[in-house]
């Protein structure tokens, strides 16, 4: 496989420039799917070692156009950790008492404890991102003509994942790219597939008219907040096993780097 390296900070992003149909060197889907199993094992057993550390903590990311796959991409690759070690947070596009509170408010106290993985689905980048989009509906009044709120609010975020980093939190971010023409496909499915009908929504066709927005959003968020300490991937989605092989590997690596170790016992059985 190509290694997918994060995104440098502060480099230009160009989200047309990275074919989300990737095959990125794998072999074929079932070849994958097998590779791909066996590190979701070793990412098990390195929970269970991070769990027993309880020294720090893996926050991972997850963000996208509307049927990128970040429900199938959290099944699939934390399918062999354990539950009691592992918090799933869904963020909603802001609304009721979030929308009067600063837009980091409701995400701080998502952050994992100490040996769990943490997984945002959807995160605090919807502040910079479906906000920015429809910045007339989703901000308060007193907001909506500061011209420089997005820029000092990628700012803020960057200094909140520097307090995480700096509480031993490492943070690990994926943006799954998929194409406009895979998110119709899917979403057409979605309309005639029973065990998929709830996820759809009127509003999932209405945003596609905004999907130059949306992506020069990303593109503006991921130039700005890929840092050394929390990293941007961008992973081709078209396809899910690649999507999969590729977080899973990514988090499988990170986790490896981060050494959990479980203490010792201290005194043997006798």
């Amino acid at each position: 496989m190509k290694f997918i390296k994060p995104v440098p900070a502060g480099s230009q992003v160009t989200l047309a420039d990275v074919d989300p149909a990737d095959h990125l060197g794998l072999k074929n889907k079932a070849h994958t799917h097998d590779a791909t199993m066996a590190i979701t094992e070793e990412i098990g057993d390195l929970q269970q070692r991070l769990f027993a550390d309880s020294t720090q903590a893996l926050l991972v990311v997850l963000q996208g156009m509307d049927t990128a796959g970040k429900d199938g991409t959290i099944r699939r690759v934390f399918d062999h950790v354990n539950p009691a070690g592992m918090n799933v947070c869904s963020f909603k596009t802001p609304g009721g008492d979030e929308k009067w509170h600063d837009f980091l408010w409701r995400v701080h106290k998502r952050v994992p404890a100490f040996g769990q993985i943490g997984i945002f689905n959807r995160s605090h980048y919807e502040d910079v991102l479906i906000v920015r989009v429809h910045a007339d509906s989703m901000l308060p009044p007193h907001l909506q003509r500061e011209k420089h709120l997005f820029p000092r609010r990628f700012d803020m975020i960057n200094a909140f994942e520097m307090l995480l980093f700096e509480s031993r939190i490492k943070i690990i971010k994926f943006f799954l790219h998929i194409s406009k023409a895979e998110q119709k496909t899917r979403l057409k499915a979605r309309q005639t597939d029973r065990s998929k009908n709830w996820k759809l929504s009127a509003s999932d066709f209405a945003e596609r008219k905004f999907w130059e927005k949306y992506q020069k959003c990303y593109e503006d968020a991921i130039r700005a907040t890929s840092t050394p300490h929390a990293p941007w991937y961008i992973i081709p989605s078209d396809h899910k096993w690649v999507r999969d092989h590729c977080v899973a590997t990514i988090v499988r690596d990170v986790l490896t780097n981060m050494h959990p170790h479980p203490p010792m016992l201290a005194n043997q059985v006798t």
